[in-house]
């Protein structure tokens, strides 16, 4: 398909319109070379994929945006819907292709492409299908962008943030999963929704696996930097442990009722991709729960497996892993999630 590029060549003679309307001042010099041009390519432009693009583009991000699919007329009328939003949009270049070149010298690619569960399909089918896609879509990746940082958002995300990491061939820390990073809003939100605060205030995670057997760390909850569990036993306030687990189910079954409602869910994983982007082509070195090579921590030594820790990111990808206080029950649960995960790699024999 044709790529569409801004430029200031109007007319069937290519004139170059920039000198009629501009002239150079005196002794002008050009671009400092160490000036950086961001970019980031997003795979996938289904309704996941372009809530992610649409929201990096209004955040600011990028200098330029790739968005890469297999479908051609769809892809193009993603791209010119954006690019007809040019004047309520900060400045940014926006291209897309069915051909990976187009991706060349990336600093983030995000891949949310992915095949759709059939009915009466298996998990292990629906995997297998998505690992002989995910062949097709990191190696040109790589390729085309050998430093870049690898962020996958498809799923099951965990085993496939670890065959993209051994398909790409790059370093550990610069292959990321989105992991809990949503799920954690999720449980933020319910908690403050519960004590009637923002839940900017909140810290909580969710760790662990992607899906049913993720790790509530009620440990760890603080609101306004105090603990909320401690004070409670400190103020002799009683709660329920059944009480907690329903929060927990309700951040499990999130997606399920959103997706049952309208279908699919697209805007919280938009915003939740972008805010990563953020802290990575920013180098913010903030604390993200996302699937990390999770082997040597916590206890987690039976074999590679990536799954969501608290972990520091910055423009080299994962920074560290922050040494967070768990449980001797949280640290069980997790090392359950880490083994239903490592089982599930068995089964595709990878």
């Amino acid at each position: 398909m044709h790529k569409s590029t801004s430029g200031s060549s109007l007319g069937p003679d290519g004139l170059d319109l920039t000198q009629s309307f501009f002239k150079s001042i005196l002794n002008a010099a050009p671009p400092s070379p160490t000036k950086r041009h961001n970019k980031i390519s997003v795979i996938g432009a289904g309704n996941v994929g372009m809530a992610i693009a649409q929201t990096i583009l209004t955040q600011d991000l990028v200098d330029e945006l790739v968005l890469v699919d297999a479908i051609p007329d769809k892809l193009r009328g993603e791209m010119l819907d954006l690019q007809h939003a040019a004047a309520f949009l900060p400045r940014t270049k926006i291209q897309a292709s069915t051909d990976y070149s187009v991706t060349m010298g990336s600093d983030l690619c995000i891949v949310t492409a992915g095949a759709r569960q059939i009915n009466d399909e298996s998990r292990l089918n629906l995997l297998h299908r998505n690992v002989n896609l995910f062949k097709k879509i990191i190696p040109p990746l790589a390729r085309y962008s050998p430093h870049c940082v690898l962020l996958i958002v498809s799923n099951p995300v965990d085993v496939l943030t670890y065959i993209a990491w051994k398909l790409s061939g790059f370093p550990s820390n610069r292959v990321i999963g989105s992991g809990t990073n949503l799920d954690s809003s999720r449980f933020r939100f319910l908690i403050a929704d519960h004590l009637d605060v923002n839940a900017q205030d909140v810290q909580a995670y969710i760790v662990g696996e992607h899906g049913d057997s993720s790790v509530a760390l009620w440990s760890s909850i603080s609101v306004g930097g105090v603990p909320v569990l401690s004070f409670l036993e400190k103020q002799q306030i009683a709660y329920e442990k059944e009480m907690l687990e329903n929060i927990h189910k309700e951040v499990i079954n999130g997606a399920y009722e959103v997706i049952s409602l309208k279908g699919y869910t697209s805007w919280a994983i938009g915003y939740s991709v972008a805010n990563l982007a953020r802290t990575i082509m920013r180098n913010q070195r903030k604390i993200h729960p996302v699937s990390v090579l999770a082997k040597g921590f916590y206890g987690i030594d039976g074999g590679e497996v990536f799954i969501s820790l608290p972990a520091q990111l910055g423009r080299g990808g994962v920074l560290g892993v922050t040494n967070i206080h768990m449980t001797e029950e949280e640290m069980k649960r997790l090392k359950d999630s880490a083994t239903t995960i490592l089982e599930l790699q068995n089964q595709l024999g990878i």
